[in-house]
C-alpha cells in the first residue's frame, strides 16, 4: 500500500489484505498520517483522499470498505468494468490516464497478465513506476501470457522514454541469493531482498522473454522468477 500527497487531494494506492479494522485498522492509520501531513502543509479545506489500486485481487482490496462514508473520500472499484471505466481504458486499453493531485501528476498505464484489470502508475515527481503484482522481486504469476508479453514490452517502452527512479511492486518473495525464492505462503523472509528494483530489471524479463521467442515458460532470473498459471 502506497500513499502519497499532492496539493488539493491524498491517494491511496491498495488497501490490503485484511478487511477488519480491529486486526487492521488501515485508514485508522491513514487518517493519523493524513492529519500529520496536513498540519505541515497548506492545503484547502475539502483535501479530499482518492482510493485506487494495482488490480482486483483481494490482498490488494481488502479493506476498501474500511474507507466507505469516510467525507471527501472517493473509492473506485478495482475490478475491470469499474476500473477501467474510470480511467478510459475500456475503449482504449492502450490509453494513458492521468491523475492529477495537485501539482503532482500520476500517468496510469493498463497493463495485464498478472491480472486482467491491473494498472500501473508512474509518479512523475518522484520518478517510481508503482507496478503492483505485474513486476516485482518475486514469482510473476502470469494468468494470461500473451498479455503479459505486452506489458512488459509497454513498461520497458515507457522507461526507456522516461527517467524511471525505482520500479516498486506489492511482494517481496525472494531471497539475497539470485534465482533463489522463499517458498509459497513463508511469513518469515529473514534474508529478504529491497522490494525497489530499476529498469534493468525491467530489461532482463523483456529480453528473457524475446530470447525464449516470448513462449510461455518457467523463467528463473536473479530477483524474479516468472511463473505461468494454468
Amino acid at each position: 500500500m502506497f500513499l502519497l500527497f499532492g496539493a488539493s487531494r491524498a491517494l491511496l494506492l491498495d488497501t490490503g489484505a485484511t478487511a477488519n479494522p480491529e486486526f487492521f485498522p488501515l485508514r485508522q492509520i491513514v487518517d493519523s498520517i493524513m492529519d500529520a501531513w496536513l498540519a505541515r502543509h497548506p492545503h484547502p479545506d475539502d483535501y479530499g483522499l482518492l482510493v485506487l489500486h494495482t488490480h482486483a485481487h483481494s490482498d490488494h482490496t481488502a479493506a476498501d470498505g474500511q474507507f466507505a462514508g469516510r467525507p471527501g473520500t472517493v473509492v473506485i472499484g478495482a475490478k475491470r468494468d469499474v476500473a477501467w471505466q474510470y480511467f478510459g481504458f475500456a475503449s482504449e486499453p492502450d490509453a494513458v490516464a492521468e491523475i492529477d493531485l495537485g501539482g503532482r501528476v500520476l500517468d496510469c498505464l493498463a497493463t495485464p497478465g498478472h491480472h486482467q484489470a491491473a494498472v500501473t502508475y508512474y509518479d512523475r515527481y518522484r520518478g517510481i513506476l508503482f507496478t503492483g503484482d505485474t513486476v516485482y522481486p518475486g514469482r510473476l504469476y502470469v494468468f494470461d501470457w500473451p498479455a503479459f508479453v505486452h506489458s512488459i514490452g509497454r513498461l520497458a517502452d515507457w522507461c526507456a522514454r522516461r527517467s524511471v527512479t525505482y520500479l516498486i511492486g506489492c511482494h517481496i518473495e525472494m531471497t539475497t541469493t539470485p534465482g533463489v525464492d522463499y517458498p509459497a505462503g513463508w511469513s518469515y523472509q529473514p534474508d529478504e531482498p529491497p522490494l525497489e528494483l530499476t529498469t534493468d530489471h525491467l530489461t532482463q524479463i523483456q529480453d528473457t522473454l524475446k530470447s525464449h521467442d516470448l513462449q510461455p515458460d518457467r523463467y528463473v532470473l536473479p530477483q524474479v522468477i516468472i511463473t505461468p498459471v494454468g
